[in-house]
C-alpha cells in the first residue's frame, strides 16, 4: 500500500491545518437524533457561550454551512425590514454584508475606510448623530482581506451611547482574540468552526443576546437561515432542525478540548502573536513589506505586498511554495497586488521556519530562471 503524502500547510485564515486528534474525532459515524450527538451539540453551545458571557443573556445557535450563512442568517433575523444598517468597511467582508442587506432589502449606509484603515469613534458618532434612522451597526472584528484588528471595544461604546444595536462579524478573531460581553455591549457576535477554534468547515455559529433573538420574530426571509426558528427548535428538541454536519460536529468538541488545554483564548493568542511577529520579522528580512503598520496587525493573517521585480508573479510563487508544501492565500486589495500568510491553525516555530526557507528558496529560484538564457 502507498504511503499517504504529507498534507500541506495550510497558510490561510481558514480552512487551516488542523490536529490529527481533530481529524481522527470524525472516523465515528453518529445518528442525527442520538442522544449521544445531542449531548455534543449542548455541550459545544455552552462552552461557545461561556467565553462571552455567564450571565444568560446570550444564546448559541449553530448553523450549517459556512461563516457567511451565519452572517446573512443574522443580519435577516436581527435587523427588522423596515431597519437601517451602518456598515462599516476596510476590506472585502464589510462590503459583502452590503450586498447581503442588498438581497434581503434592507436599507443601509457605509463607512468605507478604504483597504487599511480603522474606522474610528469619532466617525462613527458623527454619522450616528446625523441618521437617527440608523438601528444596527456592523462591523467585522478582524478583516482578513488586510489583516487589519479593527477596534471593536471603542466603537462598542460608541454604539452603545447611541443608544443603537451592534453586529460583530468575528469571524477570523473569536477564539483567539478577547472579546466579553461584560467589556462591551453586542447584540450578535457570528463566527465558524474552522478558525480560531481550529475545527473543520461545515458549521458557523451566532452568539446573539437573548432579548434581541426573541424580538426577531417575523424578520427572517429564509426558512433554513431563520435563526430564531433554529434556536427555538433545538431548545425543544436539543436537534438541529436539517440534517447536521454530525462529523464536524464531532471535530469540533475535540477541538474545544484541545483549544482549553493550550490555555483558551489568551493561550491561542499567544501562539498565534509569536506566529505572526516570527513571520513578519522573516519576511521583511527577505525584503518583503507589509501593508499594515505594527499598530494594526492582526495575529490572524498577514498581508503583503507583492515585489515588483519582473521576475515575481504570485502564480509562480505560490506554486512554488506549493511544492514545498506550503499552501498560501492571494490578495484581496482592491489597489495594489498583494497575497496573505496565515498565522493560524496547527503552526508553531517549525512551520514558520520552514515556509521562510522555502519563501527564500523559491525566490532565488525565480531570478535564476529569469536569467537564464
Amino acid at each position: 500500500m502507498a504511503e499517504l503524502a504529507i498534507p500541506p500547510f495550510l497558510l490561510t485564515p481558514g480552512p487551516i491545518t488542523t490536529s490529527m486528534t481533530v481529524k481522527q474525532a470524525m472516523l465515528c459515524d453518529w445518528g442525527s437524533w442520538d442522544s449521544d450527538f445531542r449531548a455534543m451539540t449542548r455541550s459545544l453551545c455552552e462552552q461557545l457561550v461561556a467565553c462571552i458571557s455567564d450571565t444568560g443573556e446570550f444564546v448559541c445557535v449553530p448553523l450549517q454551512g459556512s461563516g457567511t450563512f451565519a452572517v446573512e442568517a443574522t443580519l435577516a433575523t436581527l435587523i427588522p425590514q423596515q431597519g437601517k444598517a451602518l456598515v462599516l468597511i476596510n476590506g472585502a467582508y464589510g462590503r459583502r454584508m452590503t450586498q447581503i442587506l442588498d438581497y434581503l432589502g434592507r436599507a443601509y449606509v457605509v463607512l468605507d475606510k478604504g483597504d487599511y484603515a480603522p474606522p474610528r469613534a469619532d466617525e462613527v458618532s458623527a454619522i450616528l448623530q446625523q441618521d437617527s434612522g440608523i438601528s444596527h451597526v456592523l462591523m467585522v472584528h478582524c478583516e482578513t482581506s488586510s489583516g487589519i484588528l479593527n477596534p471593536v471595544a471603542e466603537i462598542a461604546a460608541i454604539v452603545e451611547q447611541h443608544d443603537r444595536r451592534l453586529i460583530i462579524d468575528s469571524m477570523s478573531a473569536f477564539g483567539a482574540i478577547d472579546i466579553h460581553a461584560t467589556d462591551l455591549r453586542f447584540d450578535a457576535l457570528i463566527s465558524s468552526a474552522n478558525k480560531c477554534f481550529e475545527g473543520v468547515p461545515g458549521f458557523s455559529f451566532a452568539l446573539l443576546r437573548r432579548t434581541a433573538l426573541e424580538a426577531s420574530a417575523g424578520n427572517a426571509h429564509s426558512l433554513s437561515l431563520d435563526l430564531l426558528d433554529q434556536w427555538r427548535y433545538m431548545n425543544a428538541t436539543e436537534q438541529w432542525r436539517f440534517t447536521p454536519p454530525t462529523h464536524v460536529v464531532a471535530a469540533f468538541i475535540q477541538a474545544l478540548r484541545e483549544h482549553a488545554a493550550e490555555g483558551g483564548v489568551a493561550g491561542r493568542f499567544t501562539r498565534y502573536r509569536r506566529n505572526q511577529q516570527r513571520l513578519v520579522e522573516g519576511m521583511r528580512q527577505l525584503g518583503f513589506t507589509t501593508l499594515l503598520s505594527d499598530e494594526w496587525q492582526s495575529p490572524i493573517i498577514v498581508t503583503f505586498l507583492s515585489p515588483t521585480d519582473h521576475y515575481f508573479s504570485f502564480q509562480g510563487f505560490y506554486d512554488r511554495l506549493k511544492a514545498r508544501n506550503y499552501i498560501i492565500y492571494p490578495g484581496k486589495l482592491t489597489v495594489v497586488e498583494s497575497f496573505r500568510l496565515g498565522c493560524i491553525g496547527q503552526l508553531y516555530d517549525a512551520e514558520i521556519d520552514g515556509l521562510l526557507e522555502a519563501v527564500r528558496d523559491v525566490m532565488d529560484e525565480l531570478k535564476s530562471v529569469q536569467v537564464q538564457p
